[in-house]
This record gives structure tokens, sequence and C-alpha cells, in this order.
């Protein structure tokens, strides 16, 4: 058994959260839990089966164990590790996560979110289920995720997607934005093409106009505020952009007090990889 299939688009439900130090050298443990997730961080070294698949542990490793797996430690010396035990919900798309790996560079992070998740159980126990909730995000980002039908997004155009997102309300070219990616303007237009089907200033200007779609409709916030937080301070230009991809002007927006758009206009989702979905790209392409 290498991998699990955990359901994150929920809140999990903490059962406990502790320290536990088990050994000595030699000692084995044979358990499982019949109804509840086991999260582990570990801090020595152990040899760990779980329903028959052996696993090597060492400190850094985590594990994500399912509910009524059988599993067995054989321990090397005194062990202690973080533990959480939960429930999961079922919504959403489940996540194929390993097992047991290795937390690498994002130790020392999940450290301190299950030390907080600690210091916070019991006396306040949703902000300890938020900290677990994020680092179960962050173990399941661990390992590259297994592609099925789709490409592995080059780590270029995640790097420019990631500062895009960041700086949407700043000014933005798309020479800076590939050299904060490592790789040249033409080489990321490319590559951005392909993974996405759009050019870098048409994602730039269509994630612009949907963050202006949500402020004009969930706030107050006066729209020369909302042109220049989108990176768009000239109000005629914003004016103009509002009508072509969001089909009716700054205030026409605002008061249709809709979700969704109008005239075949849709807002912009992004997926999981911070990409332009497939299936609405094409309503907003937007010429350079």
């Amino acid at each position: 058994m290498h991998t699990a299939l955990a359901h994150l688009d929920e809140p999990p439900h903490l059962a406990a959260v502790g320290i536990g130090v088990h050994g000595p050298a030699g000692h084995v443990d044979v358990f499982s839990l019949p109804h509840l997730w086991q999260l582990h961080l570990y801090d020595y070294e152990a040899d760990l089966t779980v329903n028959g698949t052996e696993h090597a542990i060492r400190p850094g490793s985590v594990s994500l164990v399912p509910p009524g797996a059988e599993v067995r430690y054989r321990y090397r010396g005194r062990s202690p590790h973080l533990y959480v035990h939960l429930r999961l919900g079922s919504a959403g798309t489940p996540h194929d996560i390993p097992m047991v790996q290795h937390a690498g560079p994002d130790l020392a992070l999940l450290t301190v979110q299950l030390q907080q998740a600690l210091t916070a159980w019991p006396n306040t126990p949703a902000r300890a289920a938020a900290e677990v909730w994020a680092a179960l995000w962050r173990v399941s980002r661990l390992a590259p995720p297994r592609e099925r039908n789709t490409q592995a997004v080059h780590p270029a155009v995640a790097a420019a997607v990631a500062l895009i997102e960041a700086r949407l309300g700043q000014p933005l070219t798309v020479p800076e934005v590939a050299a904060a990616a490592g790789v040249s303007h033409n080489h990321l237009t490319r590559l951005f093409r392909a993974a996405t089907g759009e050019t870098v200033v048409g994602y730039i200007r269509a994630r612009r106009m949907e963050r202006a779609r949500h402020f004009l409709q969930a706030t107050t916030l006066s729209v020369p505020a909302i042109a220049a937080s989108v990176g768009i301070p000239d109000l005629q230009a914003f004016n103009k952009a509002c009508r072509r991809v969001l089909g009716a002007s700054p205030r026409g927006v605002r008061a249709a007090q809709l979700g969704t758009g109008t005239g075949g206009n849709q807002a912009v989702k992004v997926t999981a990889s911070g990409l332009l979905a497939p299936s609405i790209r094409r309503s907003w392409e937007i010429r350079r």
C-alpha cells in the first residue's frame, strides 16, 4: 500500500493531537485505527509496514495512513513523533497522497503547523483543525502530482503564474515575469501558450478583470479604487476593459449583482495548478 486517496475540500475533524514516544530498539507495535486517519511527522528512524507494504522512515518523514489500515512499527531506539488522529470528509476530488514521504524543504513549516495545532488542542479545536488542514494540503503537495491525462506544468509556468497572482495590482511586463521565472521572454511565451492555450498578457488581463468583477459585486469600493487595485488605474482603459471582457461598464457590472456574468462572459476559474480551466479559455482570449 503506497498511496491513499484523501478528500481535502472540507476541514478535518480532529480526534487527538499529541506527541508519541515509542521504543526501545527492537520493540514492535502492530495496530490499526478502524475509523480514523493517522498523520505522523517523525523524528527518528524505524521500519513501518502498512497493510503488508514496507516503508523506511527517518527524521523528517511524514506518513498519512487511512482508516482501517494495519500498521507495524519496528523501532530502532527512542522514537518521538507528532501525531494527529482525524476524520476526513468526502467532498471534492480525492488526492492521491503517498503513505510515507519526506517533507524535504517543507519540514520546518510542516513542523510549525503541527506544533501550533498541538498548542491549540484541545482548548481551541477550531484553530487546531485549521492548522492540521493547512498541513494536510502541504503534505498533499510534497510529491509531484501523478498526472493522468495531462502533462505536468512546467516549473517556469508555475512560477510565472505565482508572480502574476501576487502582483495583479502592480505594473507587470512579460520580460520581468520571464526573468522571475528564470527563462527568456520568448521561451516563457511558448511554454505559457502550450500549457494554457493563453498568452501571458491575456492571462494577466483576464485575471485582473475577474478580480475587478469580484470587487465591483462584493464590495462598496469606488470604481477608481477598484481600477487601481487591479493594476488598471486609467479609468477610461478600465471602463473599456470591463465592457469588452465583462460585458458592461463598471457601474453596470456592479448593478447587475451577478456571480457568473452575462452575454456569454464567464468568470475566470483557476485550476489547482493556477492555470485557466480549458473549458473557458476561449471566452477569455484577449488580443495583445
